[in-house]
């Protein structure tokens, strides 16, 4: 659509700010069963216009409100009331979020109207695989897939709203801070359901540099001094996360996790639905996200490609939500890019070509990496590459497959294999701290079960009758991938392990046991 085409060529920044600015202006409200849209509608137009709105299911019904103007909040609060404190007594902070409930249901429940819900989670794998088993060919599978999973433009909206609620919480020591959301939130690869990362800034470094050269003196703030930045991150996530957990409406399980490499604190919070994680900015996460981003943003394949894959990943429990020795989707999600760079022509360019299209205002050195790369879009070259995503998933497994992993690493600036610098099983360069390998935590048998599931899937699709099975109604193409593959085929199964070290066929079967029924119960559950 043109709509989506204008809003895919924003810069990263631009399409940050917006969303910041739009959920500065947004309230959330838990609704009353029966509900009249159009009478709640009239009744929040009284305070001003408003802009956009949206319903959703969570322990009820739940409606996101954007006004036009941010007064239009401060005229609704002063409106609403605080609860009676009969058997509660309340901390009487006041937020954006409210209850409404009608005042005599009696009279009013015929008006009753059914409302359009926005779905906040997607569909489990089975019904996925019946629609995916409907489509034409797996190019179109696979945008099938990204449909269902992907964020949607409401539950986007819900996961800035949650950062903007954190942030007003902040800005009662820091006022100037701000919350913004990074990682799969922002990256155009996050999937319903998942996480929202979000970080605290408080560096507005564009609006001071200006003001400070004017005048005779050097002036700076008298601050509280600590010896070191981790520090000082660790008192300002300590008392923040005492606050959420204190007086955050509907921030429950706050759990401060500090001594972590990067300290956070957990919570989740319940009017939006989402589990959280709040750390202090965090630059190169930042830059990692908007590459993400530009990748995501120049080709549809792309994404398709990323999504398929890591379902695909879940599905055989080669990733997990728990931290382990398991491939992470990020790093996941790095191969399919550094295998998109190696295609010919390039489906997407290296990093060090990014790099070469910055200017002045695209540079960025962190802690001494430099990080710089081309934030506008137009300035990228469109590729030449016309491969379908029918082709290109077939070659992604055999790609990976085939990948002489015990010599070579993943170097997505160069899009060349580099000779690994050090013995771990998986190398994947960090893009921008060059001297890490993002992938450390995976071990040999999980390498070894990825690389066998990747030509357990290549064979699969190189052997498949379409036709006949499309006729028999047995699942075809993308959806016969999506089965785990011990139930039917064990045999062939054992034949691609060949030349697979033994001494980790063992404990390779072992995991494959725990996590076929893990997965099977994880894919159900979500």
């Amino acid at each position: 659509t043109d709509a989506e085409a204008s809003t895919r060529k924003k810069t990263f920044a631009e399409v940050q700010t917006e969303r910041l600015d739009q959920a500065e202006r947004s309230v959330l409200i838990k609704c009353p069963s029966k509900l009249n849209e159009k009478k709640l509608l009239q009744y929040l137009s009284s305070h001003g216009n408003v802009k956009s709105h949206f319903f959703f299911e969570n322990r009820g019904i739940s409606a996101l409100i954007e006004f036009s103007e941010k007064s239009s909040i401060a005229s609704l609060q002063d409106a609403v009331g605080i609860p009676g404190a009969s058997q509660h007594h309340v901390v009487p902070f006041k937020s954006r979020l409210f209850t409404f409930t009608l005042k005599n249901p009696m009279s009013q429940h015929m008006e009753e109207t059914p409302l359009q819900l926005s779905p906040q989670c997607h569909i489990p794998v089975k019904d996925l695989i019946q629609k995916l088993c409907l489509a034409d060919s797996i190019s179109s599978q696979m945008y099938i897939l990204l449909n269902e999973y992907q964020l949607t433009e409401e539950n986007i909206k819900l996961r800035f709203l949650a950062c903007s609620l954190v942030r007003d919480f902040a800005r009662a020591y820091f006022p100037d801070s701000t919350v913004k959301p990074f990682g799969s939130s922002v990256n155009t690869f996050g999937k319903l359901g998942s996480d929202v990362d979000m970080f605290l800034d408080f560096h507005d470094a564009g609006k001071h540099a200006t003001k400070m050269k004017k005048g005779p003196f050097e002036m700076e703030y008298q601050m509280k001094r600590l010896p070191s930045e981790r520090l000082a991150t660790q008192r300002i996530l300590s008392v923040i996360g005492d606050c959420l957990d204190n007086f955050g409406p509907g921030c429950v399980n706050v759990q401060k996790i500090l001594n972590a490499r990067c300290p956070l604190v957990k919570f989740s919070h319940q009017p939006t639905g989402f589990q959280c994680d709040l750390s202090v900015s965090n630059s190169i996460a930042t830059r990692s996200s908007e590459l993400l981003y530009i990748y995501g943003c120049l080709d549809s394949r792309v994404r398709a490609l990323v999504f398929t894959i890591r379902c695909w990943a879940r599905v055989h429990g080669l990733t997990n939500s728990a931290p382990g020795t398991w491939i992470t989707n990020f790093s996941l999600t790095m191969m399919v890019m550094f295998f998109l760079q190696r295609r010919s022509p390039p489906v997407i360019p290296t990093l060090d070509q990014l790099k070469e299209l910055a200017d002045e205002k695209d540079k960025h050195v962190i802690g001494g990496y430099d990080c710089s790369f081309v934030s506008d879009l137009r300035k990228i070259k469109p590729t030449k590459n016309t491969e379908t995503l029918d082709v290109l998933l077939g070659e992604f497994f055999e790609y990976f497959g085939n990948f002489d992993f015990r010599k070579n690493s993943i170097n997505l600036r160069k899009g060349k294999e580099v000779n690994k610098p050090e013995s771990s099983p998986l190398y994947i360069w960090n893009p921008f701290e060059q001297d890490l390998n993002i992938s450390k935590n995976v071990n040999q048998p999980q390498l070894e079960k990825f690389v066998a599931m990747a030509r357990e899937s290549a064979w699969i699709l190189q052997k498949e009758d379409k036709t006949q099975q499309m006729i028999s109604k047995e699942p075809w193409g993308l959806a016969s991938l999506l089965i785990p593959f011990g139930k039917s085929n064990s045999s062939r199964m054992k034949n691609r392990m060949k030349g697979i070290g033994s001494e980790t066929i063992r404990s390779l079967l072992d995991s494959l046991r725990l996590n076929d029924a893990n997965s099977q119960q994880k894919a159900v559950g979500k």
